[in-house]
């Protein structure tokens, strides 16, 4: 059983049946009727009227506030990520759709998903990456790097005059070059970070919420850009009903909170709103501690550290922080918290503030392999350099580099492709290319016509190692200084590989450095070790294998998740070693 932790009010909906309305301590949760698959959560998204709970297996269900038959399923397939707001809900499947209902985008017909992705008025940006709730609105982000909103505008929140647009119920074009849309479920506000790391805000600025400052209207209905942000790697805002929290990770990968906002929630214990993001600053999560996730609910705030501490602060009455009580808690504390089946594997747990509720719960990172890495990357449009055009005119962007030596290392091969693809749909398209990428036959009939373009009996290991291996020096864009000498990678394979591992690549995905100076404590041989497997899932057969290496490969397991990867880098050494011996 996963350990699935929930305080906070047991109702609109209720998740126990003999329990109180309010659960001051944190209580297992636990499906009535679950299977195998549904024991592996993948996230948990709290709106006001409903919970989504989101497995591994792609599959949701959902608690709703007035259904007599919950929890019920969610009749869709293949979903990446879920999340529930102010009565609206929004659903992204792994081909990049999204599935939505609510008042606020279907009036007439408020139960029931429709896809709002299709309802793009440009059909070249339709696959969408990520999505966002607010209260009252939801936030699309295309693979072209373009910010949509739908839903309500009243506050401003879409970015346009509430005296022109008060609603929409189809995706409008808010701003493009965007990287990350943040909002909050009681949030009437957002924050769109642009690709060159500027934030721009707009909605309601109530209590200095927006972090503009004191002298700022109260409803800003035009995307402005924040003057102050702290310095930093924005990695996560979520908003509240009268406040904004922040987390920022410095070069040094140490990671502070800030907020800004209503005195009663903000965290500092003082009577005076604060207008522009302001440290909190505590004992809490300084020092030798790290802070791994910020949620935000309505009035109320957790924050998880690395070493599995759950810190709350805001509004109580519900005993939604966990505290065991009902008291308001203006500045952070510690709570309690029963003993977690993974306690020395902390980074593994996640939080999620709600209307009221709060979730800790387990969530594994899925282990990963080179094939699903490669359709990722695929899937991330803001680094391909090569487009196709299919048979209605809509283009499906790819990168040439993988593609040069996926596709026998010939040019003729892609016009070849850009043949086949000009006579396929945008789905068959899209199938083309995740085979080409996976060398998995996802369509047998389609595999046919492209079966004699590609590499298909390579191994997709093998392919990675000949872009590793390679001599052409105009395709190594990235350079990690060693103190010894420099090493050359193409930025995008290592784009691709370092998601698994938390800041291995500091600037890999910023235009402004190509550059990283000793990124780890790594000496050479480890150093050597693990940039080849990054490449291959392959340890070089000359590599002769060391228990002190071993130790030292070991050191970082936990930091760079090298345990979630399918083969295991530490089963592959000790293996090897135990063979060499």
């Amino acid at each position: 059983m996963n350990d699935c932790l929930f305080f906070g009010w047991n109702q609109f909906p209720t998740l126990f049946e003999n329990e109180s309305f309010l659960i001051t301590k944190p209580i297992q949760f636990k499906f009535e009727n679950e299977n195998e698959n549904e024991k592996q959560i993948k996230q948990i998204s709290l709106g006001i009227l409903s919970i989504i709970f989101l497995f591994k297996n792609g599959k949701a269900i959902e608690y709703l506030k007035d259904s007599k038959q919950n929890p019920s399923k969610i009749q869709i397939e293949n979903i990446q990520k879920v999340t529930a707001g102010g009565g609206n809900e929004a659903i992204l499947t792994k081909e990049g759709n999204v599935f939505a209902k609510g008042y606020h985008i279907d009036s007439e017909n408020k139960t029931e998903f429709i896809n709002i992705s299709s309802l793009i008025e440009d059909t070249n940006d339709r696959i969408i990456q990520d999505i966002v709730s607010g209260v009252s609105s939801i936030y699309l982000l295309t693979s072209n790097q373009n910010a949509y909103g739908i839903g309500s505008n009243q506050k401003g929140q879409l970015g346009f005059d509430f005296n022109t647009l008060q609603k929409t119920e189809k995706p409008i074009l808010m701003m493009k070059n965007v990287s990350k849309i943040f909002s909050g479920i009681s949030s009437s506000h957002a924050f769109l970070l642009s690709s060159n790391q500027e934030l721009f805000v707009c909605g309601n600025n109530q209590f200095g919420k927006l972090g503009l400052g004191r002298s700022i209207k109260e409803k800003i209905d035009k995307l402005t850009k924040i003057q102050n942000i702290p310095k930093g790697k924005i990695i996560d805002i979520q908003g509240g009903f009268n406040h904004s929290i922040m987390l920022i990770e410095n070069q040094n990968l140490k990671r502070k909170v800030y907020s800004c906002g209503n005195y009663r929630y903000n965290g500092f214990g003082k009577r005076r709103d604060i207008y522009e993001f302001t440290q909190i600053k505590s004992s809490l999560f300084e020092n030798d501690d790290n802070i791994l996730e910020i949620s935000v609910g309505e009035y109320h705030n957790l924050i998880l550290t690395e070493k599995g501490k759950l810190i709350v602060f805001g509004y109580n009455e519900i005993g939604q922080l966990g505290t065991g009580d009902t008291k308001f808690q203006r500045i952070p504390i510690q709570i309690e918290l029963p003993k977690l089946r993974f306690n020395e594997n902390i980074s593994n747990y996640h939080i999620s503030c709600g209307f009221r509720k709060s979730f800790l719960y387990y969530s594994p990172l899925s282990s990963s392999n080179l094939e699903e890495d490669l359709i990722k990357l695929f899937r991330r449009k803001e680094f391909c350099n090569i487009s196709f055009k299919t048979e209605n005119g809509e283009i499906i962007k790819a990168h040439k580099l993988i593609l040069k030596y996926r596709l026998n290392q010939n040019e003729n091969q892609i016009e070849k492709l850009q043949e086949i693809i000009s006579k396929k749909s945008i789905k068959e398209s899209n199938q083309i290319f995740e085979m080409i990428y996976s060398n998995r036959i996802i369509n047998p009939e389609l595999y046919s016509e492209i079966k004699e373009i590609i590499n298909s009996n390579e191994k997709i290991e093998e392919t990675m190692k000949r872009i590793y291996l390679n001599e052409n020096e105009n395709e190594k864009d990235f350079i990690i200084e060693r103190k010894e000498k420099q090493y050359k990678f193409p930025k995008l394979i290592l784009i691709m590989r370092s998601e698994l591992y938390r800041g291995m690549f500091l600037s890999v995905t910023e235009d402004k450095s190509n550059k990283v100076t000793d990124y780890s404590e790594l000496s050479n041989k480890p150093f050597q070790i693990l940039e080849y497997w990054i490449y291959s899932n392959q340890i070089k057969d000359e590599i002769q294998i060391t228990q002190e290496i071993i130790d030292e490969i070991k050191s970082i397991t936990g930091y760079f998740q090298l345990n979630q990867t399918k083969p295991n880098l530490i089963d592959l050494l000790i293996n090897k070693f135990k063979n060499q011996n």
